[in-house]
């Protein structure tokens, strides 16, 4: 009787183990979405998560599908903090973009070297299209930092940081009022969602 019992009872663990296991081999074998930039330095790849941050990733993906990336710059470049690009063309021409999304920086994800995160201005509900990599951990752009509302990471770089690392290191100066412009054009030349 008691070894029956002993059997049954790890029995059931062992059932109650294996269920316990499902989601996580679930979560394992789906597959996140990808985007994959080709720029004039090289490839890299951007994981989306959209459990997190739902708004900002459809919005990027719209971005991506309707092909608004290709031939815009990496305008923006400070070693030691992140690159930021998505928005103008390679004559410092600001693209029109469809209308800002709201803010979502309070989804437990941060500003840590390689994530990718949406750019805005004083507005926290100012994002459209341009994004940033951070290059190193940026604690200062966690939410509620640094004005009580943060910045929305949304993705991370999961191939190509070489690429990434080129960007941060390129020679940069001034365009009008506008600093830390790379001193000659870093061009996406496409933004493509791969399997």
């Amino acid at each position: 009787m008691i070894r029956s019992r002993r059997i049954l009872l790890a029995g059931l663990s062992a059932a109650a183990l294996a269920l316990s296991a499902l989601p996580s081999m679930a979560q394992q074998t789906q597959k996140a979405e990808r985007v994959q930039f080709v720029t004039s330095q090289g490839k890299f790849t951007v994981e989306v998560y959209p459990d997190a941050a739902p708004k900002t990733v459809a919005n990027f993906m719209e971005y991506v599908k309707s092909g608004f990336y290709s031939g815009t710059i990496f305008h923006r470049v400070i070693n030691g903090f992140m690159v930021q690009g998505g928005g103008f063309d390679r004559e410092m021409k600001e693209k029109a973009t469809r209308a800002p999304i709201p803010l979502e920086a309070q989804n437990g994800l941060k500003n840590k070297a390689g994530t990718v995160a949406m750019a805005r201005t004083a507005n926290p509900n100012s994002a459209t299209a341009q994004f940033f990599v951070n290059v190193v951990d940026n604690p200062n752009l966690d939410y509620p930092q640094p004005d009580g509302n943060g910045y929305a990471v949304f993705g991370k770089v999961v191939e190509g940081m070489d690429t990434i690392e080129k960007i941060k290191n390129v020679p940069t100066t001034a365009y009008g009022p506008m600093r830390n412009v790379p001193a000659a054009p870093i061009v996406i030349e496409s933004a493509s969602i791969i399997q």
